[in-house]
């Protein structure tokens, strides 16, 4: 399958009211519209995405985002995770591919969201992809709230973790290899079966102990691809964030 015309991709932002560094973020006015709704629009963009929805379990949010015409689900208020919400959604659809996008970036990249499509499009076998962006500043590397990922040849991902990976033993190597350090994002790709089977799961013992879901898929031996990109996240989780967001939607 090399286009949407024989493969259907639907993109679910999840989009939970609560937040505990917050409330209600997800629909905060920026820039005349609810935040969630600049994600929707600029994930509507991506050429390679048949539908785009939005994932909710709280009537607020879908009252605030259907008047500019967003196409909402409502789920269950009980999941767990971002990924159990879009999974609930999936189970519903005749989509062959589900992108699962942040709600809280309202400055998602289009073009990043069809890269990371790509290698399911391109390989069959393929369970699963998201993306890295090269870590050039130092404080970053160190930050246990910056995830890290390291890739094998092939673009497959080997380890994602909150410490430095890799680690440079010699000082000598650390000077020559700068550029080394690869930042998560998490925008995440999957095989509409593949999730379903996915959020099925027990936790892994490593996912546990990084707090960082994706490791089940590598504790349980799948592959993810791992896409460059030159977007660099920047999503909103506190009322700090979203000031910086507004002052670039009015820069641009």
């Amino acid at each position: 399958m090399t286009s949407t015309e024989s493969c259907k991709v639907l993109t679910i932002i999840p989009a939970r009211f609560a937040s505990t560094r917050f409330p209600g973020k997800i629909i905060a006015p920026l820039a005349g519209k609810p935040l969630v709704v600049h994600t929707y629009e600029r994930a509507l963009q991506a050429r390679l995405v048949s539908d785009v929805v939005i994932a909710t379990d709280a009537q607020e949010v879908a009252e605030a985002v259907r008047p500019f015409g967003a196409n909402v689900v409502m789920t269950r208020p009980d999941h767990p995770s971002g990924t159990d919400r879009i999974a609930e959604v999936a189970a519903n659809t005749d989509a062959d591919i589900i992108v699962n996008v942040q709600g809280d970036e309202p400055l998602i990249d289009p073009n990043t969201i069809d890269a990371t499509i790509r290698p399911l499009l391109d390989e069959p076998g393929l369970p699963m992809a998201t993306v890295r962006h090269q870590i050039t500043d130092p404080d970053k590397i160190a930050d246990p709230n910056i995830v890290k990922v390291i890739a094998d040849a092939s673009g497959h991902a080997i380890y994602f973790s909150r410490t430095p990976i890799p680690y440079i033993r010699d000082e000598a190597d650390r000077a020559a290899n700068p550029a080394c350090y690869w930042q998560h994002i998490g925008l995440y790709v999957y095989r509409r079966d593949f999730l379903l089977e996915y959020a099925q799961m027990p936790q892994t013992p490593l996912e546990q102990l990084e707090k960082l879901e994706q490791l089940r898929v590598i504790e349980n031996g799948y592959s993810i691809a791992v896409v460059g990109t030159e977007y660099t996240c920047v999503g909103v989780d506190t009322p700090e964030d979203l000031e910086l967001v507004r002052s670039m939607l009015e820069q641009s």
